[in-house]
């Protein structure tokens, strides 16, 4: 089983961003999502950028992920 989860933009290059799911950081690929910016929180999956998400939608979903002990 596979997860799509939800992080924030924090810091960006052409291609590459790294991003925050709540408290862990990873560097992703935005080649799917080139519209992506600064503090957009996406969707990623598989170590890509795929979808762009509302902060609010972002923030409940983190907050579940945590809740079920997926995220520290």
């Amino acid at each position: 089983m596979c997860l799509a989860i939800p992080a924030k933009i924090i810091q960006m290059t052409d291609k590459e961003a790294l991003v925050d799911f709540g408290g862990v950081q990873q560097t992703i690929r935005l080649d799917l999502l080139p519209e992506a910016k600064l503090d957009d929180f996406v969707i990623v999956h598989a170590g890509f950028a795929i979808s762009l998400l509302k902060p609010e939608e972002a923030e409940e979903t983190l907050r579940l992920l945590k809740e079920v002990n997926v995220l520290p």
